[in-house]
């Protein structure tokens, strides 16, 4: 087989396999496990016997130990479903090779500009192939790109049975991105000590901190009544919500904070006369933040519900997951080892925190420590989604890198 790492990301971008928060079921859409059968006939291919699908649209394959060390077994884990907050339908990746600077104008929409002001890591991109969507819809870069950097490594080591390497164990996960990436997974069948997931941005970062997060739903419960008798008695919920979210203070949403700085967001409003929701979530880098922000929040709550005394409200705070750096501080090997690799690999490797989540994270804490490590995809969640050819090239061979500093160091 001689597969490219970008030869399987466009086979896989066009499958579509966006997930659905509204749905009960693991995974949320089946069309994940469209994705998911092609993957297991790769894997099938390069020969590793067990891959296999579950009834919950995981994937699990291993690569066979070929040394006689005892190395600790080390998983890499990405995502197969795409974001719900974009399209992912229909998706036509556009290649453009040899990118020589300026602004990307997309072919489907040429509203669509992918500007170097806003994505000043084009600038490290001059001469390599940038891939895009035409601007309708994402990309899929988040996570087929680390799927796709996976697939290739496994090929290789396969390949190439001179490089020395432990057991590694593979995992391709449905729903990551509506925060259920891991809730059916089965740690005991995968039988690794310690976890990447291939999911995060820029070339050479390796990532061992994520937010912490919790989900804050407000129910409002007005006074309805018919609005040509309702002077003095009428207390609508709607208006209650709007108000609470009118008195949310601006510098501590996402569009105003940055590096360690936490948020709380609301994410959605329904609600008639009667009864009204508020969705938020809250995010901070420790557990103290959180709750600091959740109390501000019913502190807001309580002082808007005391001007409608006839009304009643319930807040209920849901935890979502957890700082993984908590988890991974216990083994330092795990980020040591990585940062090895990416030097190997050609890179300059800079560690940092994610202004977000992973699997990783509630990995971490279901005992399996997992920091995550760059799949090269720029502008998730977005039709500016996009990722060059070389960075894709460059984790896979990070990837290689790992298991082989595993290998050595065991």
């Amino acid at each position: 087989m001689t597969d490219t790492v970008t030869d399987r990301f466009l086979r896989y971008v066009v499958i579509d396999t966006q997930s659905d928060p509204q749905s009960p079921s693991q995974p949320s859409t089946e069309k994940q496990k469209n994705l998911g059968r092609v993957l297991v006939e790769e894997l099938l291919a390069i020969g590793l016997s067990d891959a296999h699908l579950d009834e919950h649209g995981y994937i699990y394959a291993t690569i066979p130990a070929n040394t006689d060390k005892q190395v600790p077994v080390i998983c890499f884990c990405s995502h197969m479903d795409t974001a719900p907050d974009f399209s992912g339908t229909n998706v036509k990746p556009q290649i453009l090779r040899g990118y020589e600077g300026g602004d990307i104008r997309l072919t489907g929409d040429p509203q669509q500009v992918i500007r170097v002001s806003e994505h000043p890591e084009l600038k490290n991109q001059i001469g390599n192939d940038i891939i895009t969507t035409d601007g309708t819809t994402l990309l899929g870069a988040d996570d087929k790109a680390g799927i796709a950097e996976i697939m290739t490594a496994a090929q290789f080591l396969v390949a190439n049975p001179d490089i020395k390497h432990g057991t590694i164990k593979i995992l391709f996960t449905p729903d990551e991105e509506i925060g259920r990436g891991v809730d059916k997974v089965d740690l005991k069948k995968l039988g690794a000590d310690f976890a990447y997931t291939m999911d995060g941005s820029t070339a050479g970062h390796i990532e061992d901190e994520t937010f912490s997060a919790d989900g804050v739903e407000i129910t409002i419960q007005g006074v309805a009544i018919h609005p040509g008798f309702a002077k003095g008695k009428m207390e609508n919920a709607i208006k209650i919500a709007g108000a609470i979210i009118d008195r949310l203070p601006r510098d501590i949403g996402p569009e105003t904070t940055s590096g360690r700085q936490g948020f709380i967001h609301p994410t959605g409003v329904t609600g008639a006369m009667e009864k009204a929701e508020i969705g938020l979530i809250i995010r901070d880098f420790d557990n103290a933040g959180l709750t600091t922000k959740e109390e501000m929040l019913e502190a807001i709550v309580k002082d808007v519900m005391s001007g409608y005394p006839g009304s009643t409200y319930t807040f209920e705070v849901k935890q979502q997951y957890r700082n993984m750096k908590e988890v991974v501080d216990r083994h330092p090997d795990i980020v040591e080892n990585a940062i090895e690799g990416i030097r190997r690999a050609g890179m300059e490797p800079k560690r940092g925190s994610i202004r977000g989540g992973t699997d990783g994270s509630r990995l971490s804490f279901m005992g399996l420590p997992c920091p995550n490590i760059f799949a090269g995809g720029h502008a998730f969640h977005s039709p500016l989604e996009w990722v060059s050819r070389q960075d894709m090239e460059r984790a896979a061979k990070t990837i290689v890198e790992i298991a082989r500093v595993w290998e050595e160091r065991a």
